[in-house]
């Protein structure tokens, strides 16, 4: 699977970006797709993820309710609406899969940087 993240860019603080995960090489049917982010000087965290459907996702507690994950199968794309953007929200954000009963992420994109600006 082969992973392609796009959508960052810079914000203010307090509003929105989407970003968007498109897959490549395999359907994203059997994986749990999930979204991290690291900040400059920080580990890796993670920030969402989701299997098949909207009841079915987790979120990191600084942003449920601001953020939210969703996937569109037929375009094998999975994508991160964030709202309520906050200057801590600035990091590299990657998407990544897993297959579904795996102990860990296997697949990996390239990072897409949002910048939130007070």
């Amino acid at each position: 699977v082969q992973l392609q993240a796009s959508g960052g860019g810079l914000a203010q603080a307090g509003g929105s970006l989407r970003l968007s995960c498109a897959a490549s090489g395999r359907t994203l049917l059997h994986y749990r797709m999930g979204w991290f982010r690291q900040a400059p000087g920080k580990e890796r965290e993670f920030v969402a993820s989701i299997l098949r459907s909207p009841g079915d996702s987790s979120y990191m507690a600084s942003v449920e309710g601001r953020f939210t994950i969703s996937r569109n199968n037929a375009k094998n794309t999975v994508y991160l609406q964030m709202n309520s953007l906050r200057p801590e929200d600035t990091a590299v954000y990657y998407c990544a899969a897993r297959v579904t009963g795996a102990d860990e992420y296997s697949y990996w994109g390239h990072g897409t940087l949002v910048t939130v600006s007070s």
